[in-house]
């Protein structure tokens, strides 16, 4: 399974795949296999097939026939299906990672959380697939304890960078007296996960411009200005 969290960065971490190189022979040539590389382009396969799809209905056959594998050349590196969703669920958040600390690096307060929900908001293709994604990895995870627990994850994570810009925001004296730094921080990540399932269900009123000025409000409402 890949690792999502990477401790040596104190807030967002980066997806790392994890797994070796190894050598196989072909006749009397070596052939240098890297497992990393493989196991990376079979989880982006994976998660831009689903966001076409839909998960129910994606085996590993379908996404060996699209990474042009023959049938069963995916055992090495995933040998089943839910341990080929969970390391695609687990890429999908660290791709909205990678891009969160590159958004929000030297950011602080009220302009550094609106950053991080720009990049989580659909706004465009790319983020409406992983939201195509994440919608149905929810639903799993309701009854699978290891999806849950990727989500877990995941939103401590969020959590944690959310308060603390939050927190920032206080101290600059920007943030509206008697709001509760847990609380804004829930009030925000609700709105911005809502916001994955409506841009795909309701997208005629959850368009990229409404999507923003519905998150400005929301950063309004904490302000104190």
């Amino acid at each position: 399974m890949i690792r999502m969290l990477d401790k040596s960065c104190p807030s967002l971490r980066r997806v790392h795949p994890i797994g070796g190189t190894q050598t196989r022979r072909m006749g009397n040539v070596p052939k240098i296999v890297d497992h990393d590389a493989r196991r990376l382009e079979l989880v982006e396969v994976t998660w831009r097939v689903i966001a076409k799809r839909g998960f129910d209905g994606v085996t590993l056959r379908d996404i060996a026939a699209e990474a042009g594998f023959a049938n069963g050349a995916l055992k090495p590196y995933f040998p089943t299906r839910a341990s080929l969703m969970r390391a695609t669920f687990t890429h999908v958040f660290g791709r909205t990672n990678v891009r969160i600390e590159a958004a929000t690096r030297g950011r602080t307060g009220l302009d550094a959380l609106r950053r991080f929900a720009v990049e989580i908001l659909p706004l465009d293709e790319e983020r409406l697939d992983e939201a195509r994604v994440v919608i149905p990895f929810w639903q799993a995870a309701i009854h699978d304890s290891e999806l849950a627990e990727v989500n877990d994850e995941a939103m401590l994570q969020w959590r944690e960078s959310m308060r603390g810009w939050i927190l920032e925001a206080k101290g600059q004296g920007v943030l509206r007296a008697g709001i509760l730094p847990e609380v804004a921080a829930e009030s925000v990540l609700t709105f911005t996960l809502g916001a994955q399932v409506v841009a795909v269900l309701d997208s005629d009123f959850n368009d990229p411009s409404q999507l923003l000025e519905q998150l400005d409000l929301q950063l309004l409402l904490l302000g104190s200005s």
